[in-house]
């Protein structure tokens, strides 16, 4: 036979006979299987009628329509297995079976049963009501296994994004009467897996330290029952990365990538580690800076003058893009239309810079059809349309559409807004799609106070931010104490006539206690204003203010004669006008560490009322990252000058320095003051004072998750001058003033409430008659 069986031995021999007869039994089944198959598919029938059966909640016409058949009908067996797939598949029936039977075809059904009740059991964490929001089931519906099965594991999912990757969900089914069940969801929550750990590898320039402060998700701290972000989640991780990328990309490395990120659980699987692999680069600043023209009606010169990139800045996309807006704006104020402008970019790597040449090109001719608005059940489509400095007929800008999604994202309204466009009813025409998610925009706030200067009191705040979906803010604030009351609305209206021009109305009243002086004051305040923007980093504002104040005398505390003769001066108005320029380059200016904000005010009363004056005041500040953005360097000097004409100058009308101009002294605490009252002394204020501080913030060496670093400050400041105040009788020091000194340590503690400050300060250099304040805490600011 030539297969090599000569030598095989007679067991060998039984076994290929047992497998030879094996083939020949399949093949022959194959065929009868085959001959049936085709016999089957050739079979057809006829129904005279349709006869359904155990079904009680669906009606015949549904399941007929479900199946897809008709009484009379002529089927194919395949049409009739097709009948039981359509039923199967409906999510109707727990269980088909269809029979023909001569001319009639008989279908019987086992009805899926419906929800009787859900509820979940084993949740600590998140509520029932949380959790009923997740699912999809809902009673009084037909039940569906599968959709069980998704809703447990959604559940699952919203465990997992709050650490707990080990919860477990499973669905149970109670049977009941009448094919209904109850559906359990039995949750095993499990503990909460913390991020104990963020690391980086591959980074030279910036600390691990640095760049954890960039990233969203934050290393387990003593406030994790309030903040959550130290939990793994996926979704978050990816947008890491992505502030990663635009924090290096925005300083100038523009080969920087994430390689990866990786997550392990430590070994007694409480917690993980994570860790993300990066690669930063070399650092590119700008090189030569240029405009061409490829369009005969645009002169490129005329462009050149208004860019502001010079070479030597730290190379950013988003001065780039900063850039392209502004020539394409100045292409809309010279009436071109269809100027686009593309960003030609050329790599030196010897001297690591980035020429940018900017061409003026000519784009599509499209215009825009229309803007379609969806998904805004309050607020009005104005708000929305006004974003957009294009209208219907408008040539279409690409880059104006993407500035007016940010200005959409950026009015706090919705959660979620896109802003996409699509070709038109022509080929020259596009439509604007916005579709928006609204979120609550209104806040209603209690607290309660209390002091030893007022007292116990009650504080009531409501703010509504998209009053009556206009677009507009209206706030009231109540605030009762023993010794103290302050009622205040005010409103704003951000797009006065359609314009970029803000509305504000503010009534303010207070009667209250001086905390630092020996009277009472009771003060009623009208203001509106206009404010409006003066180039791309500053603002003006112009305001009128009515205002009534009064001193009073509080019994039975006896005043000096200076602060005497004005609690006797009664009620006086001050009517005055001014305004508020302001320069601010913090978060839009061409050095990601550095920033200055200068602020100068003027207000001028004399429009009738009891008094004539100008009353100045001035601000500057500078701050710059050193050390690789580790250490905050910030300094700052302002001041003040009240030039008074006519009527009472009184203490309530002049300036006052306290912890907030100058620390290591209480409210009231510097300047002249009135020594006549035995055992006592009346701080008089100054129509004067100047004040410098400079601080710098660095990080103690504390494990990051605590949230605690360190500063020391170095406060100047003077307070002094009392001309047009009649200081008869009275015993006055401190008017021609003297600068105080001050040293102190600051500790910031980032918490749940808001960045604290603890300042602990010592005055180098003051009056005996001074008040110091060794220690406060305030809530901390940038600027």
């Amino acid at each position: 036979m030539g297969l090599g069986l000569r030598g095989a031995g007679p067991q060998v021999l039984s076994h290929l006979h047992r497998a030879a007869r094996a083939i020949r039994f399949f093949f022959i089944l194959s065929v009868v299987w085959l001959g049936l198959g085709l016999s089957a598919d050739a079979q057809t029938f006829r129904f005279g009628t349709i006869q359904i059966e155990g079904n009680t909640r669906i009606g015949d016409a549904a399941i007929l329509q479900q199946a897809g058949i008709a009484p009379g009908q002529t089927l194919s067996a395949g049409q009739v297995n097709d009948v039981i797939q359509n039923l199967q598949n409906s999510g109707l029936f727990e269980d088909v079976s269809v029979e023909p039977r001569g001319g009639t075809l008989l279908i019987t059904v086992v009805e899926l049963p419906t929800v009787n009740r859900i509820a979940f059991e084993g949740n600590r964490r998140v509520d029932d009501e949380a959790l009923s929001a997740i699912i999809q089931l809902q009673e009084r519906r037909v039940f569906n296994p599968a959709q069980a099965e998704r809703d447990a594991s959604a559940i699952s999912e919203a465990y997992v994004a709050q650490g707990r990757v080990a919860a477990r969900v499973t669905p149970r089914i109670i049977r009941r009467s009448d094919n209904r069940v109850d559906v359990i969801y039995e949750v095993f929550e499990g503990g909460v897996i913390e991020i104990e750990r963020i690391t980086f590898v591959g980074n030279r320039v910036y600390s691990d330290r640095r760049l954890r402060r960039i990233l969203d998700t934050k290393q387990a701290g003593i406030f994790r029952t309030l903040i959550r972000s130290d939990t793994l989640v996926e979704d978050r991780i990816a947008f890491d990365q992505q502030l990663l990328r635009d924090f290096y990309s925005s300083r100038g490395y523009v080969d920087f990538r994430v390689i990866g990120a990786n997550a392990e659980l430590t070994e007694e699987r409480d917690g993980f580690f994570l860790v993300f692999n990066i690669e930063e680069g070399q650092q590119f600043s700008f090189g030569e800076i240029t405009v061409s023209s490829d369009r005969p009606d645009v002169d490129p010169d005329t462009y050149t003058e208004i860019l502001k990139l010079k070479p030597g800045v730290t190379y950013s996309p988003t001065l780039v893009e900063a850039e392209l807006g502004r020539l394409e704006r100045q292409g809309q104020r010279e009436g071109v239309n269809f100027l686009r402008v593309e960003p030609r970019i050329s790599r030196n790597d010897r001297d690591l810079t980035l020429d940018v040449e900017f061409v003026l090109t000519r784009g599509q001719r499209v215009f825009v059809e229309r803007i379609d608005i969806e998904g805004n059940t309050t607020t009005l489509d104005q708000v929305i349309r006004r974003q957009f400095r294009i209208a219907e007929g408008d040539p279409f800008n690409p880059r104006e559409i993407r500035d007016a999604a940010e200005r959409i994202r950026a009015l706090g309204y919705f959660g979620n807004a896109d802003v996409n466009a699509r070709e038109g009813s022509t080929a020259d025409q596009v439509v604007i799609d916005v579709d928006v998610e609204e979120q609550p925009t209104g806040s209603l706030n209690f607290g309660a106070t209390f002091s030893n200067n007022d007292g116990f009191g009650v504080a009531i705040g409501f703010t509504e931010r998209n009053f009556l979906g206009r677009g507009q803010t209206l706030g009231l604030t109540l605030s009762t104490a023993e010794e103290s009351e302050r009622y205040g609305i005010n409103f704003i209206e951000p797009a006065l006539l359609g314009r970029d021009v803000a509305l504000g109305v503010d009534l303010q009243f207070s009667e209250a206690d001086s905390s630092f002086a020996n009277y009472d004051s009771s003060s009623l305040r009208f203001s509106p204003s206009l404010t409006f923007r003066t180039g791309e980093n500053s603002t003006l504002a112009l305001r009128y203010i009515a205002r009534q104040d009064e001193l009073l005398a509080r019994d039975p505390v006896a005043n000096g004669a200076v602060v005497q003769r004005e609690i006797d001066a009664g009620e006086q108005f001050a009517s005055s006008i001014g305004y508020t320029y302001r320069y601010d380059t913090r978060n839009t200016g061409l050095d990601p560490n550095a920033g200055i904000l200068l602020e100068f005010s003027q207000d001028f009363a004399g429009l009738g009322g009891d008094a004539e004056y100008i009353r100045t005041t001035g601000r500057i500040v500078g701050q710059r990252r050193i050390f690789n953005e580790e250490v905050t360097l910030r300094a700052t000097l302002e001041g003040g000058l009240l030039a008074w004409s006519s009527g009472t100058n009184r203490t309530i009308d002049r300036f006052f320095v306290g912890p907030q101009i100058l620390r290591g002294f209480e409210p009231g605490g510097i300047g002249p003051r009135d020594l006549s009252t035995p055992g006592d002394s009346d701080p008089l204020g100054g129509n004067i004072y100047v004040a410098a501080r400079f601080d710098m913030e660095f990080p103690l060496g504390l494990p990051e998750e605590i949230g605690l670093r360190g500063g020391v400050f170095y406060d100047i400041g003077n307070l002094y001058n009392l001309d047009d105040v009649d200081l008869t009788g009275g015993n006055i020091v401190g008017e021609s003033g003297s600068f105080r000194h001050v040293i102190g340590f600051s500790l910031f503690w980032d918490t749940a409430i808001g960045p604290l400050r603890f300042n602990f300060s010592n005055a180098l250099r003051k009056e005996d008659f001074d008040e110091e304040q060794s220690f406060d805490l305030t809530l901390s600011t940038q600027f």
